[in-house]
């Protein structure tokens, strides 16, 4: 099943008719609480950059803008070329794009292996295979895009850590490759999750990662968003 193609016409129009759903209380994928990874980098100076695939990028990029040492996160696509990166071409699961998420970092706030951490107790399911909760498609795969040598190194490490530790039940699926470009996402899909919190897709899927965050992650989790500068999101 994938997201309505109208879903995407609610960041211009009122939520007035999802608000009346029920808001369910749980989550279609549940929290596992996972060990830090053995392998990470050192503190540094200056921004760097993680790319990561987990789903639907609204949830993504919402866990991370309540993450603290992140100081920017966009929603948009990876995998495939600029000629397919929208919406309603992604959607048909045939670009080699997956929703992904460019998270801009301070890495003497927050190390790389503990975006991962993040990304993999709490953001998605590793083990599901070209899906995340209602959503099926190679887009919704589970991928990390590597920016260095040193990223690759840490993020192999980490899934063969977590594999041998068998913390998930089923292997990790995750694919790790390097990033070739990072496409932001139309400015209707940024700041999803602070905009339309109701709306069920969001009220189920995405606002309890946000609050097991909260409860997994108590050293990193910051109350107000890091939002998304709309005038600097261009397709």
């Amino acid at each position: 099943m994938r997201r309505p193609a109208l879903l995407s016409l609610l960041a211009a129009t009122t939520t007035a008719l999802t608000l009346a759903f029920a808001v369910p209380s749980r989550a279609a994928e549940d929290a596992v609480v996972i060990p830090a990874p053995t392998v990470d980098a050192a503190p540094a100076s200056g921004i760097q950059t993680a790319v990561i695939a987990g789903g639907c990028f609204w949830g993504v990029q919402g866990v991370f803008q309540h993450t603290a040492g992140v100081v920017n996160a966009v929603s948009g696509y990876a995998g495939g070329t600029k000629a397919t990166a929208d919406y309603q071409t992604v959607s048909t699961g045939t670009t080699g794009h997956a929703e992904s998420v460019e998270i801009k970092y301070d890495p003497k706030k927050i190390s790389y292996g503990k975006i991962l951490q993040i990304y993999f107790s709490v953001v998605h399911d590793p083990t599901q295979l070209n899906r995340q909760g209602p959503d099926v498609g190679t887009q919704y795969r589970s991928a990390i895009f590597t920016t260095s040598d040193e990223q690759k190194k840490i993020a192999d490490a980490y899934i063969a850590q977590l594999n041998d530790a068998k913390v998930f039940r089923k292997p990790i699926v995750t694919k790790v490759g390097a990033l070739e470009a990072f496409y932001p996402a139309e400015a209707y899909h940024q700041d999803y999750l602070t905009l339309h919190p109701h709306q069920p897709y969001i009220a189920y899927n995405d606002i309890p990662k946000v609050e097991n965050l909260k409860k997994l992650f108590a050293d990193n989790y910051i109350e107000k968003p890091t939002l998304v500068n709309s005038s600097k999101v261009t397709n």
